[in-house]
């Protein structure tokens, strides 16, 4: 009797290995979304604080008269960058900026999250769902 030397793997055996892979995606790729989300909304919270801890130190500095403008603000180079740009999936409102207050706003896109955050005088960060 001749015997046959077969190499490789059956049509069956692939198909198992694809399924199995299948299944793994489906598991992980929701996981990864929710924590893309998640970083984003971390992301956009830890830039208000920093532009409202920099308002906040330069109104400490010039007598309590806060910045009329993001390009006044020295103390964190990223604002004149944050300031109406869409950073990480959330754009950044930096308009109401006077001499008596501030209100920042980072307001999320498509992909970014699901909050929007605010800061105010103070620096107390409220978020709206």
């Amino acid at each position: 009797m001749m015997r046959r030397n077969r190499k490789g793997f059956t049509l069956v055996e692939i198909m198992i290995v694809v399924a199995i892979i299948a299944l793994l995606a489906a598991i992980a790729i929701p996981n990864l979304l929710s924590a893309k989300k998640t970083a984003n909304q971390a992301a956009a919270k830890a830039n208000i604080r920093a532009l409202s801890t920099a308002a906040e130190v330069y109104a400490t500095g010039n007598k309590g008269v806060y910045p009329t403008s993001v390009e006044v603000v020295p103390y964190i180079a990223a604002a004149a960058v944050l300031c109406g740009a869409t950073v990480e999936g959330y754009t950044y409102d930096c308009t109401l900026m006077i001499a008596t207050g501030y209100t920042i706003t980072a307001t999320p896109t498509a992909s970014g999250g699901d909050k929007t955050y605010s800061v105010t005088n103070g620096g107390i960060i409220t978020e709206t769902p």
